[in-house]
């Protein structure tokens, strides 16, 4: 699985490494991905998502029910 938030669908960036004589290569820049489980209440069980703290805040922000509605219209399986 790629390192993207399953909520935000944030993914790395791309980069340069800059050297103190000024060369550039290249360099990825990761993501803050985090693991969670949370209850879903309205099947009785456990999910584990793979989200970045933006994610975890919009979860806060919307509800548990709301974020996972939205995956699933999405096509997301969860």
């Amino acid at each position: 699985m790629s390192r993207e938030c399953q909520v935000t669908g944030k993914k790395p960036l791309v980069g340069a490494n800059v050297s103190h004589s000024n060369r550039h290569t290249k360099r990825r820049y990761e993501i803050n991905i985090r693991r969670k489980r949370f209850w879903l209440e309205d099947e009785r069980r456990w999910i584990t998502l793979r989200l970045t703290a933006r994610g975890m805040r919009r979860i806060d922000k919307l509800g548990l029910p709301a974020v996972i509605a939205e995956l699933r219209a999405r096509g997301e399986k969860v």
